[in-house]
Protein backbone atom coordinates (compact mmCIF):
# COMPACT_ATOMS: atom_id res chain seq x y z
CA UNK A 1 0.00 0.00 0.00
CA UNK A 2 1.55 3.27 -1.18
CA UNK A 3 2.09 6.28 1.36
CA UNK A 4 -0.12 9.25 0.93
CA UNK A 5 1.62 11.82 -0.56
CA UNK A 6 3.32 14.42 1.91
CA UNK A 7 1.30 17.92 1.82
CA UNK A 8 3.30 20.37 -0.48
CA UNK A 9 4.46 23.08 1.44
CA UNK A 10 4.04 27.20 1.03
CA UNK A 11 6.12 29.29 -0.91
CA UNK A 12 8.98 31.03 1.29
CA UNK A 13 7.10 34.09 0.92
CA UNK A 14 3.75 33.12 1.80
CA UNK A 15 3.81 35.40 5.41
CA UNK A 16 4.72 38.16 3.02
CA UNK A 17 2.28 38.09 0.77
CA UNK A 18 -0.56 37.54 3.60
CA UNK A 19 0.55 40.76 5.06
CA UNK A 20 0.53 42.87 1.23
CA UNK A 21 -2.95 41.29 1.20
CA UNK A 22 -4.16 42.17 4.35
CA UNK A 23 -2.75 45.91 4.41
CA UNK A 24 -3.95 46.26 0.87
CA UNK A 25 -7.77 46.35 2.24
CA UNK A 26 -7.27 48.58 5.23
CA UNK A 27 -8.30 51.36 3.24
CA UNK A 28 -11.39 49.64 1.94
CA UNK A 29 -12.78 48.78 5.46
CA UNK A 30 -11.65 51.94 7.04
CA UNK A 31 -12.65 55.20 6.57
CA UNK A 32 -11.34 56.77 9.24
CA UNK A 33 -8.36 59.07 8.61
CA UNK A 34 -6.60 59.02 11.73
CA UNK A 35 -5.87 55.28 11.55
CA UNK A 36 -4.97 55.85 7.72
CA UNK A 37 -2.37 58.87 8.94
CA UNK A 38 -1.07 55.98 12.11
CA UNK A 39 -0.52 53.47 9.27
CA UNK A 40 0.92 55.77 6.55
CA UNK A 41 3.64 56.75 9.12
CA UNK A 42 4.06 53.51 9.88
CA UNK A 43 5.10 52.80 6.63
CA UNK A 44 7.35 55.41 5.82
CA UNK A 45 9.08 55.10 8.99
CA UNK A 46 9.66 51.40 8.33
CA UNK A 47 11.38 52.19 4.86
CA UNK A 48 13.88 54.07 7.54
CA UNK A 49 14.51 51.71 9.80
CA UNK A 50 15.12 49.03 6.77
CA UNK A 51 17.92 51.72 5.80
CA UNK A 52 19.15 51.53 9.08
CA UNK A 53 19.18 47.71 9.47
CA UNK A 54 21.30 46.92 6.50
CA UNK A 55 23.90 48.51 8.24
CA UNK A 56 23.28 47.27 11.69
CA UNK A 57 21.72 44.21 11.51
CA UNK A 58 23.79 42.84 8.40
CA UNK A 59 27.19 44.59 8.76
CA UNK A 60 27.58 45.73 12.52
CA UNK A 61 27.71 49.17 11.81
CA UNK A 62 25.81 51.52 14.03
CA UNK A 63 25.15 54.44 11.78
CA UNK A 64 24.28 57.55 13.97
CA UNK A 65 23.80 59.69 10.89
CA UNK A 66 20.73 58.19 9.82
CA UNK A 67 18.72 60.77 10.62
CA UNK A 68 20.67 63.49 9.00
CA UNK A 69 20.05 61.67 5.80
CA UNK A 70 16.32 61.03 5.69
CA UNK A 71 16.58 64.93 6.52
CA UNK A 72 18.61 65.17 3.24
CA UNK A 73 15.77 63.00 1.45
CA UNK A 74 13.18 65.64 2.34
CA UNK A 75 14.76 69.02 2.42
CA UNK A 76 15.81 67.17 -1.34
CA UNK A 77 12.46 67.04 -2.58
CA UNK A 78 11.23 70.31 -0.32
CA UNK A 79 13.89 72.29 -2.08
CA UNK A 80 13.48 70.62 -5.73
CA UNK A 81 9.70 71.26 -5.97
CA UNK A 82 9.52 74.70 -4.26
CA UNK A 83 12.64 76.32 -5.78
CA UNK A 84 13.41 74.54 -8.34
CA UNK A 85 9.69 73.87 -10.15
CA UNK A 86 10.91 70.10 -10.33
CA UNK A 87 8.10 67.25 -10.40
CA UNK A 88 8.00 64.97 -6.96
CA UNK A 89 8.59 62.18 -9.65
CA UNK A 90 12.28 63.34 -10.38
CA UNK A 91 13.00 65.40 -7.28
CA UNK A 92 12.23 62.11 -5.38
CA UNK A 93 14.96 59.98 -7.32
CA UNK A 94 17.18 62.91 -7.16
CA UNK A 95 17.24 63.30 -3.38
CA UNK A 96 17.87 59.21 -3.30
CA UNK A 97 20.71 59.85 -5.59
CA UNK A 98 22.15 62.53 -3.29
CA UNK A 99 21.86 61.08 -0.21
CA UNK A 100 23.38 58.01 -1.41
CA UNK A 101 26.68 59.86 -2.97
CA UNK A 102 26.77 61.32 0.15
CA UNK A 103 26.78 58.01 2.04
CA UNK A 104 29.29 57.08 -0.44
CA UNK A 105 31.50 60.21 0.70
CA UNK A 106 30.99 59.76 4.46
CA UNK A 107 31.94 56.31 4.23
CA UNK A 108 35.50 56.90 2.32
CA UNK A 109 36.25 58.91 5.63
CA UNK A 110 34.20 56.89 8.72
CA UNK A 111 35.32 53.72 7.59
CA UNK A 112 38.89 54.72 8.55
CA UNK A 113 37.26 54.44 11.99
CA UNK A 114 35.90 51.20 13.40
CA UNK A 115 33.26 49.76 16.25
CA UNK A 116 32.18 53.04 19.04
CA UNK A 117 34.58 55.93 17.05
CA UNK A 118 32.53 55.19 13.94
CA UNK A 119 29.09 55.84 15.68
CA UNK A 120 30.21 58.11 17.27
CA UNK A 121 31.64 60.10 14.07
CA UNK A 122 28.30 59.62 12.44
CA UNK A 123 26.51 61.12 15.33
CA UNK A 124 28.71 64.40 14.70
CA UNK A 125 27.86 64.31 11.02
CA UNK A 126 24.24 64.12 12.13
CA UNK A 127 24.76 66.92 14.25
CA UNK A 128 26.61 69.06 11.49
CA UNK A 129 23.75 68.20 8.81
CA UNK A 130 21.09 69.53 11.67
CA UNK A 131 23.33 72.49 12.16
CA UNK A 132 23.72 73.55 8.29
CA UNK A 133 20.15 72.92 7.95
CA UNK A 134 19.15 74.93 10.24
CA UNK A 135 21.35 77.80 9.57
CA UNK A 136 21.10 77.80 5.74
CA UNK A 137 18.40 80.27 5.59
CA UNK A 138 18.29 81.04 1.86
CA UNK A 139 18.11 77.27 1.13
CA UNK A 140 16.56 75.78 3.55
CA UNK A 141 14.37 78.31 5.59
CA UNK A 142 16.50 77.87 8.48
CA UNK A 143 13.98 77.95 11.77
CA UNK A 144 11.00 78.76 10.31
CA UNK A 145 11.44 75.40 7.88
CA UNK A 146 10.00 74.52 4.45
CA UNK A 147 6.28 74.77 4.10
CA UNK A 148 3.53 74.40 1.72
CA UNK A 149 4.92 71.07 0.16
CA UNK A 150 2.21 69.60 -2.30
CA UNK A 151 1.17 65.80 -2.40
CA UNK A 152 2.33 64.12 -5.52
CA UNK A 153 -0.27 63.66 -8.54
CA UNK A 154 0.54 61.08 -10.98
CA UNK A 155 -2.41 59.77 -13.87
CA UNK A 156 -4.73 62.11 -12.62
CA UNK A 157 -4.54 60.33 -9.03
CA UNK A 158 -4.49 62.75 -6.20
CA UNK A 159 -2.15 61.60 -3.53
CA UNK A 160 -2.80 64.48 -1.44
CA UNK A 161 -5.94 61.77 -0.37
CA UNK A 162 -5.03 60.04 2.56
CA UNK A 163 -6.39 56.54 1.05
CA UNK A 164 -4.10 57.47 -2.15
CA UNK A 165 -1.09 58.00 0.20
CA UNK A 166 -1.64 55.24 2.05
CA UNK A 167 -1.44 52.65 -1.81
CA UNK A 168 2.12 54.99 -2.39
CA UNK A 169 3.68 54.42 1.03
CA UNK A 170 2.54 50.83 0.76
CA UNK A 171 4.34 49.70 -2.24
CA UNK A 172 7.09 52.48 -1.42
CA UNK A 173 7.51 49.93 1.72
CA UNK A 174 6.89 46.74 -0.37
CA UNK A 175 9.65 47.31 -2.69
CA UNK A 176 12.12 48.04 0.33
CA UNK A 177 11.47 44.76 1.67
CA UNK A 178 11.94 43.01 -1.24
CA UNK A 179 15.13 45.03 -2.28
CA UNK A 180 16.37 43.99 1.62
CA UNK A 181 14.85 40.28 0.98
CA UNK A 182 17.21 40.26 -2.28
CA UNK A 183 19.88 41.83 -0.69
CA UNK A 184 20.17 39.87 1.95
CA UNK A 185 20.09 36.22 0.11
CA UNK A 186 22.96 37.32 -2.08
CA UNK A 187 26.00 36.92 -1.95
CA UNK A 188 26.69 40.91 -1.00
CA UNK A 189 24.04 40.28 1.91
CA UNK A 190 26.38 36.94 2.84
CA UNK A 191 29.34 39.59 2.67
CA UNK A 192 28.36 41.72 4.81
CA UNK A 193 27.11 38.53 7.72
CA UNK A 194 30.80 37.44 7.21
CA UNK A 195 32.31 41.23 8.06
CA UNK A 196 29.31 41.11 11.11
CA UNK A 197 31.39 38.52 12.74
CA UNK A 198 34.74 39.73 11.94
CA UNK A 199 36.35 42.02 9.58
CA UNK A 200 39.67 40.15 10.00
CA UNK A 201 38.18 36.66 9.35
CA UNK A 202 36.26 38.08 6.23
CA UNK A 203 39.64 39.64 4.74
CA UNK A 204 41.17 36.29 5.34
CA UNK A 205 38.28 34.72 2.99
CA UNK A 206 38.91 37.19 0.38
CA UNK A 207 35.90 39.31 0.72
CA UNK A 208 36.66 43.22 0.06
CA UNK A 209 35.57 44.52 3.38
CA UNK A 210 35.91 48.48 2.95
CA UNK A 211 34.49 48.10 -0.55
CA UNK A 212 31.28 46.29 0.81
CA UNK A 213 31.05 48.46 3.97
CA UNK A 214 31.28 51.59 0.98
CA UNK A 215 28.14 49.81 -0.59
CA UNK A 216 26.06 49.16 2.23
CA UNK A 217 26.59 52.73 3.27
CA UNK A 218 25.04 53.90 -0.18
CA UNK A 219 22.37 51.77 0.31
CA UNK A 220 21.53 52.74 4.11
CA UNK A 221 21.51 56.50 2.92
CA UNK A 222 19.34 55.44 -0.06
CA UNK A 223 16.60 53.98 1.81
CA UNK A 224 17.00 57.15 4.52
CA UNK A 225 16.65 59.22 1.48
CA UNK A 226 13.55 57.23 -0.06
CA UNK A 227 11.93 57.35 3.10
CA UNK A 228 12.53 61.16 3.64
CA UNK A 229 11.48 61.92 0.41
CA UNK A 230 7.95 60.19 0.99
CA UNK A 231 7.90 62.07 4.46
CA UNK A 232 8.07 65.30 2.90
CA UNK A 233 5.26 65.49 0.51
CA UNK A 234 3.54 63.93 3.18
CA UNK A 235 3.78 66.33 6.17
CA UNK A 236 3.90 69.02 3.76
CA UNK A 237 6.19 70.90 6.35
CA UNK A 238 9.75 70.19 7.13
CA UNK A 239 12.16 71.50 9.76
CA UNK A 240 15.25 70.88 11.27
CA UNK A 241 14.32 68.64 14.15
CA UNK A 242 13.71 65.73 12.14
CA UNK A 243 17.40 65.60 11.24
CA UNK A 244 18.29 65.06 14.86
CA UNK A 245 19.68 62.83 16.55
CA UNK A 246 16.40 62.16 19.04
CA UNK A 247 15.13 60.74 15.21
CA UNK A 248 17.76 58.69 14.68
CA UNK A 249 17.80 57.12 18.43
CA UNK A 250 13.94 56.71 17.56
CA UNK A 251 14.33 54.47 14.25
CA UNK A 252 17.16 52.82 16.39
CA UNK A 253 14.48 52.00 19.37
CA UNK A 254 12.42 50.47 16.48
CA UNK A 255 14.93 47.88 15.49
CA UNK A 256 15.78 46.72 19.06
CA UNK A 257 12.02 46.25 19.91
CA UNK A 258 11.33 44.56 16.11
CA UNK A 259 14.87 42.44 16.09
CA UNK A 260 18.31 43.71 14.45
CA UNK A 261 19.23 42.38 11.75
CA UNK A 262 16.01 40.14 11.30
CA UNK A 263 13.55 40.78 8.26
CA UNK A 264 10.39 41.40 9.77
CA UNK A 265 12.09 43.57 12.63
CA UNK A 266 12.08 47.17 11.01
CA UNK A 267 8.26 46.52 10.95
CA UNK A 268 7.18 45.11 13.61
CA UNK A 269 9.39 47.32 15.78
CA UNK A 270 7.97 50.67 13.88
CA UNK A 271 4.18 49.51 14.29
CA UNK A 272 4.30 48.57 17.60
CA UNK A 273 6.36 51.49 19.32
CA UNK A 274 3.82 54.31 16.86
CA UNK A 275 0.64 52.37 17.86
CA UNK A 276 2.22 53.11 21.60
CA UNK A 277 3.00 56.08 20.98
CA UNK A 278 -0.46 57.30 19.66
CA UNK A 279 -2.05 55.52 22.70
CA UNK A 280 -0.15 57.45 25.40
CA UNK A 281 -0.50 60.45 23.01
CA UNK A 282 -1.55 62.23 26.19
CA UNK A 283 1.67 61.27 28.22
CA UNK A 284 3.52 62.91 25.60
CA UNK A 285 5.71 64.27 27.70
CA UNK A 286 6.68 61.53 30.26
CA UNK A 287 6.39 58.42 27.27
CA UNK A 288 10.07 57.81 27.19
CA UNK A 289 9.36 56.80 31.38
CA UNK A 290 6.74 54.23 29.54
CA UNK A 291 9.76 52.87 27.02
CA UNK A 292 12.84 53.11 29.19
CA UNK A 293 12.03 50.31 30.86
CA UNK A 294 10.03 48.79 28.58
CA UNK A 295 12.90 48.67 26.42
CA UNK A 296 15.10 47.35 29.58
CA UNK A 297 13.15 44.61 29.80
CA UNK A 298 12.94 43.65 26.21
CA UNK A 299 16.89 43.80 26.10
CA UNK A 300 17.24 41.51 29.36
CA UNK A 301 14.93 38.71 28.23
CA UNK A 302 14.35 39.39 24.49
CA UNK A 303 17.41 40.88 23.29
CA UNK A 304 16.82 39.51 19.93
CA UNK A 305 13.63 41.27 19.46
CA UNK A 306 9.83 40.27 18.93
CA UNK A 307 10.54 38.72 15.42
CA UNK A 308 13.83 37.45 17.09
CA UNK A 309 11.54 35.55 19.90
CA UNK A 310 9.51 33.87 16.45
CA UNK A 311 12.65 32.64 15.15
CA UNK A 312 13.61 31.23 18.02
CA UNK A 313 10.45 29.41 17.96
CA UNK A 314 11.04 28.16 14.85
CA UNK A 315 14.31 27.11 15.15
CA UNK A 316 12.97 24.56 18.45
CA UNK A 317 10.61 23.31 16.45
CA UNK A 318 13.16 22.31 13.90
CA UNK A 319 15.52 20.82 16.20
CA UNK A 320 12.34 18.41 17.65
CA UNK A 321 11.36 17.47 14.30
CA UNK A 322 14.72 16.50 13.66
CA UNK A 323 14.46 18.07 10.86
CA UNK A 324 18.09 19.97 11.12
CA UNK A 325 16.94 23.09 10.21
CA UNK A 326 17.49 24.97 13.66
CA UNK A 327 19.13 28.29 12.61
CA UNK A 328 20.32 31.42 14.46
CA UNK A 329 18.08 34.41 14.93
CA UNK A 330 19.54 36.33 11.89
CA UNK A 331 19.79 33.49 9.37
CA UNK A 332 16.11 32.07 10.40
CA UNK A 333 14.50 33.88 7.93
CA UNK A 334 11.93 36.10 9.13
Amino acid sequence: MSAAPAPRALPTGWPWLLVLLLSAVVPLVTRNNYVLDVAINVMIFSVAAYGMNVMLGYAGLLPLAHAGFFGIGAYAVGILTLKAGWSFWLAWPAGIAICAVLGLLLGLVAFRTRDDVFAIFTLGVGVIITQVINKWDALTGGNDGLNGLLAPQLFGIDFGKSRNFYYLALAALALTIFLVARVRASLFGRSLIAIRGGEDLARSAGINVYTHKLRVMMLSTALAGFAGGLYAVYVGFLGSAITGPATTFTVLLYLLVGGVGTLAGPLLGTFIIRVLQQSIQGLQDYQYIVFGPLLVLLVLFFPAGLAGVWANLRGRRASVQGTGRGKGVRDAGV
